[in-house]
């Protein structure tokens, strides 16, 4: 009897531990927006880039600007799917570079960078607080 008793409460425990983590996801994929300024940081083997990147979310749309002092300020388009991010930006030397990464939280994103085959770099972008 203390056998059942102890496997149902384990059953219990990962049937609540199941939704409280399916609510999460599902608060995080709602409240995720990503519009607006992000101090970003590119840590390559050669240095580290701090661009500044705006973006318009529309749904899972996403559109906005890269700049940086090496590259000026170059258009891109990408996706947010749940709490992941995509957008590639065409540099003017045809180089694509591809930003893949996941939405930390309302203020954090994180991921990898491919340079269009070349070589690639991690990323971090942290949302500009209004003054």
């Amino acid at each position: 009897m203390l056998r059942l008793h102890t496997n149902a409460l384990r059953l219990a425990a990962v049937a609540v531990a199941s939704v409280m983590l399916s609510a999460g996801t599902l608060v995080a994929q709602r409240l995720a927006d990503l519009t607006g300024s992000w101090n970003f940081k590119v840590v390559t083997e050669n240095g580290t880039g701090t661009p500044t990147v705006t973006m318009k979310q529309t749904g899972d749309s996403l559109s906005g600007t890269y700049e940086s002092g090496r590259m000026g300020t170059l258009p891109f388009k990408g996706t947010v799917k749940g709490s992941t991010l995509t957008f590639a930006v065409n540099t003017s030397g045809g180089t694509t570079l591809t930003f893949t990464g996941a939405i930390v939280d309302d203020d954090h994103v994180k991921g990898d960078v491919d340079f269009g085959g070349q070589g690639s770099a991690t990323f971090s972008g942290e949302r500009r607080k209004a003054p």
